[in-house]
């Protein structure tokens, strides 16, 4: 698998494959997820049958780059957002976040706005270290992350997690719910509300932040936090195909 070393020194797998309509779509996989998800290799065989450009990695600690997740921050894993997109790719940009990707997909906007055509967000979790994860932590495992730095958490989705004081104090550099987030272009969100993990009145709060008029959300009602149904895949296909 190709890897992509950052000007930060750190070692991204990733796969791409360049434009032949201008366009390129970048994946932002969610918190403990990589680029062998469903999802993204459906959208990346869409992509690429369409002469679509594509990129997905994985961050630093995640999947196959190198280093410990246990490292992680919102600051390090949107530096290699940033690097691995101005290092590999050139021209418009449509960004595709899942998750806590889509809080890093806001935060690369910031940067590359000049680039960003178009925002296609799936339970986008910006701010989720001090609005979600922090307050489902019950009392004693809060104790437990200020006193000892970390605290191991369950997961609905395999093994526990490790969670770290510095995820959460970091994350607190970089919230933008509090006020508005400037963009013009197209925003489309798909949201489950059976999401456990991000509550579709969570999008509902970015969509008010977001300064575009060109924002559509659509919410599923039997949807969970995953979206990777046929039907759900489906769903962002079409989006992004009309975006």
């Amino acid at each position: 698998m190709p890897q992509f070393e950052t000007p930060h020194k750190r070692v991204l797998a990733y796969r791409y494959h360049k434009p032949r309509t201008g366009r390129t779509f970048v994946w932002l996989s969610g918190f403990m997820s990589d680029m062998e998800g469903t999802k993204v290799q459906m959208l990346e065989a869409w992509a690429v049958d369409n002469q679509e450009g594509f990129l997905a990695f994985d961050y630093s600690g995640h999947g196959a780059s190198d280093g410990s997740f246990s490292d992680g921050s919102i600051s390090q894993w949107r530096e290699d957002v940033l690097d691995i997109i101005t290092g590999l790719t050139d021209g418009p940009l449509v960004l595709v976040g899942s998750s806590m990707g889509g809080w890093l997909a806001l935060l690369a906007t910031e940067c590359l706005s000049a680039r960003v055509q178009a925002l296609v967000l799936i339970a986008p979790a910006p701010d989720f270290t001090s609005k979600l994860m922090w307050p489902s932590l019950a009392p004693e495992v809060q104790q437990q992350i200020e006193t000892e730095g970390r605290a191991w958490v369950p997961s609905d989705y395999g093994d526990p997690y490790l969670i770290t004081h510095e995820l959460i104090r970091d994350g607190e550099k970089w919230l933008m719910l509090d006020e508005p987030f400037a963009f013009s272009g197209p925003v489309r969100i798909l949201q489950g509300m059976m999401d456990d993990d991000v509550p579709w009145q969570h999008a509902l709060r970015l969509v008010e932040t977001i300064t575009s008029d060109d924002i559509v959300i659509t919410l599923v009602k039997d949807g969970d936090h995953r979206l990777s149904r046929d039907e759900d895949i489906q769903r962002l296909i079409d989006v992004c195909r009309k975006v």
